[in-house]
């Protein structure tokens, strides 16, 4: 798969604040990226840097294999969590006079505002100005700025804060629809839940350093610790539960089981293989659950923070 973004070595400093150490990341087509990190660890100046608001001190960006260039204004739309829109402008104008910054002509951007408009059930705001609207009202017009050019690159940064589930549920739809139709996504969020649906690779900087990148499913199977989660019919759960191999480690859980099952979680030693693992445990009562404990993004993210601290 060819890389739709690539950033070599960026460098960002601002006095004696370094922004960004030497960063690279690959971006490849057709994907969902999840640029993930603390906050201030320096993934809006990679962002700005890419839209070239900001020039990096050293290092490159290739857009589709090509130097990064001021023409590439037009292939990327930026949605930033700061937005951007024109408060005492009517909705309608300010659409069509932001495509027309991106390229598209009056009557492009008009044909394809109407259809974005009835897609996202916003057809009577067109003569509304952008402080008559709710927060989440104005992130749709945001949205439909931010694609309406058809950009081959999009970055969201935030693109779920302010909206309420159903909408948010929405426009993540229309990003994967976007995915799916050729665009290529960066996505910087918190939300760790929106990274588990949505994203293909990740990266995680942390002050300012790149800590973590690659395929989602690959990092997870990095992280995996012989981690499991267990469930045992046991005539006294108490008593059972101190019959558990004090080498499992175990730990206390809930599980969506029957209420009167033990549940815990264990973590097997390396030297114990998992069928003998599963007989040590069905001595101590009926297994009725036995599954891997695959490690969360967020679960990820906290580790690889605090190990990187």
């Amino acid at each position: 798969m060819s890389n739709a973004l690539e950033a070599i070595q960026i460098k960002k400093v601002y006095g004696d604040y370094t922004a960004l150490n030497n960063v690279s990341i690959s971006v490849p087509k057709g994907s969902v990226y999840g640029l993930l990190g603390p906050n201030g660890a320096g993934k809006t100046s990679l962002i700005r840097i890419i839209n070239q608001i900001t020039m990096p001190d050293s290092g490159q960006i290739l857009l589709n294999g090509s130097a990064l260039e001021p023409r590439h204004i037009e292939d990327i739309g930026y949605m930033p969590e700061e937005r951007g829109l024109y408060k005492s402008m009517k909705v309608g104008e300010q659409c069509i006079y932001l495509a027309q910054l991106k390229g598209l002509t009056k009557a492009q951007a008009k044909e394809r505002l109407t259809y974005w408009f009835e897609r996202l059930g916003i057809e009577g705001w067109w003569n509304k100005k952008l402080q008559e609207l709710s927060k989440g009202m104005a992130q749709k017009v945001q949205f439909i700025v931010t694609v309406l050019h058809e950009p081959s690159l999009l970055i969201f940064d935030e693109p779920f804060s302010g909206f309420d589930p159903v909408n948010a549920n929405l426009i993540k739809d229309e990003i994967l629809k976007l995915r799916d139709d050729g665009a290529t996504i960066i996505f910087s969020t918190h939300r760790m839940e929106s990274v588990e649906e949505m994203c293909d690779h990740i990266a995680l900087i942390n002050k300012s350093n790149l800590v973590l990148e690659g395929k989602l499913s690959d990092v997870k199977q990095q992280y995996r610790d012989r981690n499991y989660a267990v469930s045992l019919i046991c005539d006294h759960n108490d008593a059972a539960f101190q019959q558990i191999p004090q080498e499992f480690n175990p730990k206390p859980i809930r599980l969506s089981g029957l209420d009167n099952t033990l549940d815990f979680q264990i973590k097997i030693p390396t030297d114990i293989d998992i069928p003998s693992a599963i007989n040590r445990l069905t001595q101590i009562g009926e297994l009725t659950h036995f599954s891997e404990v695959i490690p969360s993004v967020n679960d990820i993210f906290i580790q690889t923070v605090q190990e990187n601290g």
